[in-house]
């Protein structure tokens, strides 16, 4: 079994250091490989849609996209000869471990890539030890997804990469179907450097380690064959940078935002890509600090079960939060962030001293992943209005939350029945009668400017919501102007923080203030709310913290048009403890804090 202790030790600043946490990370699973059948490793029993052969599949499979750019340049005896033979038994048609004929929308169509980029990396190692029927079983199998339907979306690359791992085996591959893919792919874009995912309100970071991390792998192998597509890939692959790099706080960590977070360290694996194609997007020490900064805090988490098996989850094993596609090997897509294994030696990255990300901008609105984020010393927090995923689990609180932050994480639901099953830190949640409640889901209409968002939302027909909110550095302010036909239970839920026993609650007429080991959550009333409350959700609902607790605001709203306007606080524990003077002056609110003093028109009141 493996020394898991050493990996929050390792800098991840040299190569030497990926090898090395690559090591630590695999040595648990070596004996699982003996355990299973060929082709397969059996992680776990949670279950997902997929079946229980698939999901072993998957999990022998994903491991790849860290030993596929290991192979570059070193050798693994152990995990060389059961990928080599798990591969030609998962491939032979004949043998009783054959990974079967797939289907349409099949999960072995995605599975499929990391052994397509592993031929791409290491084809000596692999594909060149396999005889000629060998190969031909393993260029049949692959070559299936060229005929089948598969969602519009990032999938479309897995298909791109069996293509060209083919091309550069010298095997038949389908040049026009590649081209077609990436016109669909290509229909997506949005501008500055930007993409949705098959669904045009969804920018989440399948654009980052998806759609960029696929198009600079085309570009590292495709540039000389299809010079065009490629050049305009790295150009937009550099312009994304200039703004995804706000997704990253100053410690490392990146904003608990979309779909798929139990990928964890694959938030960094775009940054890596940048590096295995060679395009300086940002200073090569900006990018190391990022990756490295990243890499470091996740090391640093309880992410691994006690075996040494990564886990699904997030800051800690967590099946509450989790996709329906999460099966026990899912989180080792987290090792596509290894592909700098893949960079020689000499590359000037190597040899770069980390550096600090240079913002330009302490609060920059990014209108094409629907966000303003407000950047602060030791935290992000992001504003969202008109981001939704349509398919999965918890879209609303992955989504549609008010504000995403690095410090506070975010919550999900638990149950549908009573406010505490419901993970609603962060929004607004509404009831007729207490007990079943809603939130914002769908936004009809919203606005991304400099200094704040707008989301107009209808949690019932008869109900419309429209809400500004305006960041103040780790503060906001909420202004809801509802108009509703029915009486509701409203309640506003401010930040998320850990419970522990020496906490401090500062109760106040108009708030309150909850002062945790990682900082204060603060809730005030500014105008409409009758009382402030400290909610104790179920515990496993929020990512960051398995026990947590945050301060709201609630009031009864009759039928008719009401506002509701709220001061919400997230302060880190080492920042100030300032808070900002608001004055509701007619249809003008008047702000003062540290030196700002700024005048905010509100809609007039009907």
């Amino acid at each position: 079994m493996s020394s898991l202790s050493i990996l929050p030790d390792i800098p991840f600043e040299k190569k030497g250091d990926f090898k090395k946490a690559f090591l630590e990370i695999m040595n648990p699973i070596l004996p699982l490989y003996q355990k299973s059948r060929k082709g397969r490793l059996n992680l776990g029993g949670s279950g997902s849609v997929y079946s229980e052969d698939v999901r072993q599949i998957e999990a022998f499979l994903r491991p790849l996209w860290a030993l596929g750019p290991y192979l570059v340049e070193d050798g693994h005896d152990e995990l060389e000869y059961e990928y080599l033979e798990g591969i030609k038994a998962g491939t032979n048609p004949s043998s009783p471990e054959y990974w079967g004929q797939t289907h349409d929308y099949d999960q072995r169509l995605v599975e499929m890539a990391s052994l397509a980029n592993t031929l791409l990396l290491a084809k000596e190692k692999t594909w060149d030890r396999f005889s000629q029927e060998e190969q031909d079983h393993l260029f049949n199998w692959l070559i299936q997804i060229n005929h089948h339907e598969i969602p519009l979306s990032n999938w479309l690359f897995f298909r791109v990469l069996v293509n060209i791992a083919m091309k550069n085996c010298g095997r038949e591959w389908d040049e026009e179907r590649v081209s077609k893919d990436l016109d669909i792919i290509d229909g997506c874009y949005i501008g500055n450097g930007w993409y949705y995912d098959e669904n045009p309100s969804q920018m989440d970071y399948y654009i980052s380690f998806a759609i960029h991390y696929y198009s600079l792998i085309y570009y590292k192998f495709m540039k000389k064959d299809d010079p065009l597509r490629s050049s305009v890939m790295k150009e937009r692959a550099i312009t994304f940078a200039q703004t995804f790099k706000y997704w990253f706080d100053e410690k490392g960590e990146a904003v608990p935002f979309g779909r798929s977070l139990s990928y964890r360290f694959s938030q960094c694996a775009f940054w890596t890509a940048l590096v295995f194609a060679d395009v300086e997007a940002l200073p090569w020490g900006e990018i190391k600090g990022i990756i490295s900064r990243n890499m470091q805090q996740w090391m640093k988490k309880d992410i691994f079960s006690r075996d040494g098996i990564l886990t699904i989850g997030y800051h800690y094993p967590n099946l509450v939060m989790a996709e329906g596609y999460n099966a026990p090997g899912s989180p080792y897509w987290s090792l596509k962030s290894f592909l700098l294994l893949a960079v020689p030696d000499k590359h000037p990255f190597w040899e770069s001293e980390s550096l600090p990300i240079n913002f330009k901008e302490k609060q920059k609105a990014i209108p094409e992943a629907r966000m303003l984020i407000s950047q602060s010393e030791d935290q992000l927090q992001a504003y969202v209005a008109g981001q939704l995923e349509q398919k999965q689990a918890h879209i609303d609180a992955k989504y549609s939350k008010f504000v995403y932050s690095t410090t506070f994480g975010v919550s999900v639901s638990k149950g549908s029945i009573y406010y505490k099953q419901g993970g609603f830190d962060n929004c607004l949640a509404l009831s007729e009668e207490d007990t079943y409640y809603r939130s914002k889901l769908i936004t009809d209409e919203y606005e991304i400017h400099d200094d704040y968002v707008v989301s107009v939302w209808h949690p019932w027909k008869n109900v419309r919501i429209k809400t500004t909110i305006i960041p103040i550095v780790d503060w906001h302010i909420r202004i809801h102007d509802i108009q509703n036909e029915r009486k509701l239970h409203a309640v506003e839920g401010g930040f998320s923080v850990p419970i522990e026993d020496n906490d401090r609650i500062t109760e106040s007429v108009s708030g309150v203030q909850y002062q945790s080991r990682v900082g204060t959550s603060s809730m005030f009333s500014i105008e409409g709310y009758s009382k402030a409350v400290i909610q104790t959700p179920e515990p496993n609902t929020n990512l960051y913290f398995n026990r947590n607790t945050y301060p709201s605001l609630e009031v009864e709203l009759e039928v008719g048009n009401h506002r509701l306007i709220s001061l919400v606080g997230g302060t880190v524990l080492d920042g100030s403890t300032e808070i900002p003077q608001i004055e509701l002056n007619g249809d003008s609110l008047e702000l003062r804090y540290q030196g700002m003093d700024k005048t905010f028109l509100l809609d007039k009141s009907e």
